[in-house]
């Protein structure tokens, strides 16, 4: 028995650690692309861009973990199965958990590790990635100007470029201001085309026109002259433009920028973060709810009930004058007095909308924040079990579809984790959206997944033909469906 589970155990591994490296490699170009505006033209070293997309590849592990161990299961039992080797087991008295018994060793000791990376490593690793990110943002651009827009990005000038080439990187269609000796709009240059480029020692950018006018008025020391001073209209063919760069150089930030985010926060820590929010939560709750003008009976019950649980505020009683009738005293008054009153009362009222109108958007963002920490807590937890649900689904799928490689596997791999990660994202947005509880929202695709794995085991040892075409066709037979179509032919 310990011979099988080694063959068992070396046919996973290979297939698992291939599987782990070539998502993280796809997850990672995924990254590239979403960031490419962000990173091209800053110049950048090679060593700070290694620096980034180090740090990125280990935010991209928590989801490479499930769909490597979704794919390798599959693959390595599909592997099996094709060749006739789970059959062999399976008719030397082995049934399929006995076959599985190490991989799900191996499944739980992996989750375990997900949850270990999740909970110490990637807070570390998210706040070097973020200030890096944040850094490489704020660095100034090789190529800062944009079409139809005003820029004073290089120092002195203020330019705008009606066209730019993607291809070339040619600008067309120039209006530039120098404002480098102090002056306002004295000297103008109007170029049809130019090229902006870096030096290569990144000291200085060069600015090419082409085809241009430039227009300039002389400054004279005489108040008396000024009006009568000479303007000046020079053409030219070519003329450089060259500024030195002072900001260029790359700027790393401090980490404490971001230390205290929630994605940033291990468990520990963001339950400590998530009950200094609440208690902030409820203080702006209290003092919002308390700023509505009502009558006094009910500014007595929203006062006990916002009161803090440990607070002897709640115990004072707020008297209210209960021989007035309002009713009979608002009968008995002239109408332009019922007129006034009641001006006055929509008055209130519409005020009170407004308050409460800009009281909600601002507890919402609030608690939308708060809610933010709790579901990172328990995205640690939900990420880390997606690896045992994913091989409990993976191994029995891969007894059943008896297909090895990366054809199928890769294929079916792919739809299995779409479906979960649009799962995923319907419970966590009910969760932050507080439409469901937070934990049920949380874990409604492990709830949904888990029964499937389940369910899959069981066909898989109970060596059920749920892939083959001819379950399906007897099933369809038996509701009359072929039937049906044969009549449809005939009629036809």
């Amino acid at each position: 028995m310990k011979r099988l589970h080694w063959y068992v155990i070396k046919s996973f591994l290979g297939p698992f650690f291939m599987t782990f490296l070539i998502v993280v490699f796809v997850l990672l170009l995924q990254f590239l692309w979403k960031y490419v505006d962000d990173l091209v033209g800053k110049g950048l070293d090679v060593k700070v861009l290694g620096e980034m997309l180090f740090y990125a590849s280990f935010g991209l592990l928590p989801f490479a973990f499930p769909l490597a161990m979704l794919l390798a299961s599959i693959m390595t039992f599909g592997a099996l199965g094709e060749n006739y080797e789970l059959v062999a087991m399976k008719s030397s008295g082995i049934s399929l958990f006995r076959i599985m018994k190490p991989l799900i060793v191996i499944a739980v000791i992996v989750t375990a590790i997900a949850f270990y990376f999740s909970n110490n490593v990637l807070p570390y690793t998210n706040l070097k990635f973020t200030t890096l990110m944040y850094s490489v943002k704020k660095q100034r651009p090789e190529l800062i100007l944009q079409e139809g827009v005003f820029t004073n990005e290089i120092d002195g000038y203020n330019i705008k470029v009606g066209r730019k080439s993607h291809k070339t990187n040619m600008l067309y269609d120039l209006l530039i201001y120098d404002h480098t000796r102090s002056m306002t709009n004295e000297s103008v240059t109007v170029a049809d085309s130019g090229y902006l480029r870096m030096t290569d020692d990144k000291r200085y950018m060069v600015l090419n026109l082409f085809n241009g006018i430039n227009y300039s008025e002389e400054k004279t020391k005489n108040r008396k002259e000024r009006e009568k001073r000479p303007f000046r209209r020079d053409k030219f063919e070519e003329q450089t433009i060259r500024v030195r760069v002072r900001d260029f150089e790359f700027d790393r930030r401090d980490d404490d920028i971001f230390k205290n985010s929630y994605r940033m926060l291990n468990i520990s820590q963001l339950v400590t973060m998530k009950d200094s929010l609440d208690i902030e939560y409820n203080k702006r709750l209290r003092h919002s709810m308390l700023q509505i003008s009502i009558n006094s009976s009910l500014s007595k019950k929203v006062f006990n009930l916002t009161a803090p649980h440990d607070s002897l505020i709640r115990d004072i009683e707020i008297e209210v004058d209960s021989i007035f009738n309002f009713d009979d005293y608002f009968t008995g008054i002239d109408k332009w007095v019922k007129a006034e009153i009641t001006q006055q009362a929509l008055e209130r009222a519409r005020s009170n909308m407004q308050n409460l109108n800009l009281y909600q958007g601002q507890l919402y963002e609030k608690k939308k924040y708060i809610n933010k920490h709790d579901m990172e807590r328990h995205r640690k937890f939900t990420l880390s079990i997606a690896v045992l649900i994913f091989f409990i689904i993976g191994a029995p799928l891969g007894a059943i579809i008896r297909k090895g490689g990366l054809g199928m596997p890769v294929v079916i791999s792919i739809l299995l984790f779409i479906a979960y990660y649009i799962i995923s994202m319907t419970g966590e947005k009910s969760a932050r959206e507080e439409v469901w509880q937070m934990f049920s929202g949380m874990w409604f695709s492990s709830f949904v997944f888990f029964p499937v794995g389940v369910w899959l085991s069981y066909k898989a040892g109970t060596d059920s033909a749920i892939m083959s075409a001819e379950t399906y066709t007897k099933f369809f037979n038996r509701l009359g469906l072929s039937k049906l179509i044969e009549k449809l032919k005939v009629k036809k």
